[in-house]
């Protein structure tokens, strides 16, 4: 009776389609999931037509890049209006932003003796907001490295050699964004190493302020170290603790349900989504 609350697809960084999602899903016996794409909802319909073909519980998500000192923050918005007007114009400016910021990574590899186009980069994403993952993917074909982690390690993480910066909003900002088109905000992987800005618990205070009500500490990238941290530091701050695979189908080695959450937190983080608007949740 548990659910995977961060899953990728095809329509952002993911290699598997939102269908193929709740195939898996459905196979490893959860009750539902969320499928969480970069900056987009495009993918809900047939994530949700295919959960009602397998019996589970689509739980509508997006995650929404936010910029913190020039560092990566990113916030799991659950159960928003795909219509709402703000947050469908922060969606469209960052995947334009998301264009620009692969176009200056391309020539910033180009300095570096990286060869590599951004048509094969916009092949790459097949349509999808550009990410890093892509550009990735097109130095491996290339020959330039051997897998992803290199590409980041060695080029693309926050403060590489190749890295630049998106122009997100402050995550603050992001959360109240969030709360304003109906969803629930959770912290998205805190405990995350060089690809991630580190998390200051002052900053937590400040998410929290803002009306963030959950933390994702049992994160398949989490050691266990730091799912005890993360999860001491929400129950600290009376936030629910969250679950889940982070999955990207091939580009990463967890499978969706390796990390879930319980159905009651599922239920406590729709029934404040539920409220969010009226600024009770």
């Amino acid at each position: 009776m548990v659910y995977d609350l961060h899953t990728h697809s095809t329509f952002s960084d993911g290699t598997t389609s939102p269908a193929e999602n709740a195939a898996f899903a459905a196979a490893v016996g959860l009750v539902g999931f969320a499928l969480t794409d970069h900056d987009t909802m495009d993918g809900w319909a047939e994530a949700a037509q295919a959960c009602q073909e397998h019996g589970l519980d689509f739980v509508p998500g997006v995650e929404l890049s936010t910029e913190f000192e020039e560092r990566g923050i990113h916030l799991l918005g659950y159960w928003v209006d795909p219509t709402h007007p703000a947050l469908v114009t922060e969606c469209v400016r960052l995947r334009a932003e998301r264009d620009r910021r692969a176009n200056a990574m391309v020539a910033n590899l180009a300095a570096l003796g990286i060869d590599i186009s951004i048509d094969d980069v916009r092949a790459q994403a097949a349509g999808a907001p550009l990410g890093r993952p892509h550009l990735a993917a097109v130095m491996i074909a290339k020959g330039f490295v051997t897998d992803e982690d290199a590409a980041f390690d060695q080029y693309l993480a926050d403060g590489g050699p190749a890295y630049e910066p998106k122009r997100a909003l402050a995550p603050v900002d992001g959360v109240a964004l969030i709360r304003a088109a109906g969803g629930t905000a959770v912290l998205a992987h805190p405990g995350l190493g060089s690809r991630d800005a580190p998390l200051s618990t002052v900053l937590l205070d400040q998410l929290r302020d803002a009306g963030m009500k959950g933390v994702e500490a049992d994160h398949c990238g989490h050691d266990p170290a730091a799912r005890n941290y993360w999860r001491a530091a929400a129950r600290r701050r009376g936030m629910s603790v969250t679950g889940s695979s982070d999955f990207h189908g091939s580009r990463k080695e967890s499978k969706i349900g390796d990390a879930t959450t319980s159905v009651s937190v599922v239920e406590e983080l729709r029934r404040r989504a539920a409220t969010a608007v009226d600024g009770k949740g």
